[in-house]
């Protein structure tokens, strides 16, 4: 059986299809964006907060004077179910106190000093995580386009067999079309091992809650928590009974006795002030990919054991290193300079292949005006907007609306720059050419 379409249907079907590969390219572009930016996530929130105060270590016992002020400052008593402490850093200098509802800045002493004011750093954060949407939704989507990503740096080297031994041929004299296909493929080369971690551990990172979900459903009967128990170890039975705060004093004083070598950074208080609270501390192990070991421990303080991601199965160790090899948080600044770098990279090389995907079709005679615009309006209105938000949080403060803010300046710099090609589009397209040689 056969449909007769018209030539203008089939034409739209066309423009369709090249619109969505468009979108499919931008949120690939925006990601990686994205993701050089939040590289410095941590520079990022002492910049934005510059006057929450900073120290190099916190005494334990002023650790839980901190956590029993903020509990103290929750309107109806501690009814929060977990509480966060995060341990002075080297790249975050800062002991902050979060719980479900609320989070400060605690001084030296353990006192409140300023309300956590970083809203800039999660949206660009969130941005990069989840592409603003609902966590499911836009985790598993920015997932898929990890895999994306990794499939075209595959290709890429399969389609272009010479591309290692052109790896520093650049032809930028011979025209446009062929200095962005030469810059596209000698970046690509370069940051080809940098591409693939952060591809396939962006779609590790992604995919989280759909793996996760299956897993659940297939063998622990829907059962997250008990999923992903073999991975990060699983929660003693809980205790409603009301009770005294735990003590995360003699737990922080065991580690520094019997883990000197760790670094602690996190404090995680499971069910404040029930009698079946507990404790986990994250500690930083040196010279190790993976983001820490957790350490728990009883509400009293005493010692469980570990969940054994630095000595515990080869998935459990592969899992913990999954977020800092994305990320960069190792290594210190030097290695978030080569992250920011490669990652300038990357975004140039999905740029670029766009710009070359809309050369081979203007080169087949398909008018690309309109999509042309639409790019060039998107890659510079995703720096731009970032910066207008950043500028908008200076201006406004931590309230400021950021995501209708960069959306709106992505959409007003594509429709500035599809308005201003099609006042300068040609009558006629240029007869076809030959693609230039790789």
């Amino acid at each position: 059986m056969t449909f007769a379409l018209s030539k203008d249907t089939v034409r739209q079907a066309i423009s369709a299809h090249s619109a969505l590969g468009l979108v499919c390219c931008a949120l690939l572009y925006l990601i990686c964006a994205t993701g050089t930016a939040i590289v410095l996530y941590e520079e990022w929130q002492r910049f934005e907060q510059r006057d929450a105060p900073e120290m190099t270590q916190i005494a334990p016992a002023n650790v839980q004077r901190g956590i029993e002020n903020v509990l103290a400052s929750e309107s109806d008593g501690p009814t929060t179910t977990h509480l966060y402490v995060h341990l002075p850093t080297e790249a975050l200098p800062r002991t902050t106190i979060t719980t479900d509802t609320q989070a400060f800045h605690i001084d030296a002493e353990g006192t409140i000093a300023v309300p956590e004011e970083n809203a800039w750093a999660e949206f660009l954060l969130a941005l990069h995580y989840r592409l603003n949407l609902p966590a499911v939704i836009g985790m598993s989507l920015v997932g898929m386009f990890g895999a994306m990503l990794a499939a075209l740096a595959i290709s890429g080297i399969v389609a272009h067999p010479r591309i290692f031994r052109d790896a520093f041929r650049l032809r930028a004299r011979r025209g446009d079309d062929v200095a962005t296909l030469d810059w596209h493929n000698r970046l690509a080369v370069w940051t080809l091992p940098f591409a693939l971690a952060i591809a396939l551990t962006g779609s590790m990172i992604g995919l989280f809650y759909i793996s996760g979900s299956g897993i659940a459903a297939s063998a622990y009967g829907g059962d997250s928590a008990a999923a992903l128990a073999p991975v990060f170890g699983g929660e003693p039975e809980g205790d409603a009974s009301p009770a005294p705060v735990a003590d995360a004093t003699p737990a922080l004083a065991f580690m520094q006795r019997e883990y000197p070598e760790v670094a602690p950074y996190y404090v995680i208080l499971h069910d404040p002030g029930t009698a079946g609270q507990h404790m986990q501390i994250v500690g930083e192990h040196p010279r190790r990919l993976i983001f820490g070991e957790y350490y728990a421990f009883s509400g009293d303080g005493e010692f469980r054991g570990t969940a054994g991601m630095a000595d515990g199965t080869v998935g459990q160790q592969l899992a913990a290193s999954t977020y800092n090899l994305h990320f960069g948080n190792f290594g210190g600044l030097p290695v978030k300079i080569a992250y920011i770098l490669f990652g300038l990279a990357m975004t140039v090389v999905v740029a670029t292949g766009t710009f070359i995907w809309l050369d081979k079709r203007e080169r087949r005679g398909q008018r690309s005006t309109m999509l042309r615009g639409a790019w060039w309006g998107l890659v510079a209105g995703v720096p731009a907007g970032l910066v207008a938000t950043l500028l908008a949080r200076l201006a406004i403060g931590n309230t400021a609306p950021f995501v209708p803010v960069f959306w709106a300046v992505c959409l007003l710099a594509i429709a500035a720059c599809v308005l201003r090609a099609r006042q300068h589009r040609e009558p006629q397209m240029p007869s076809p050419q030959p693609v230039p040689a790789e």
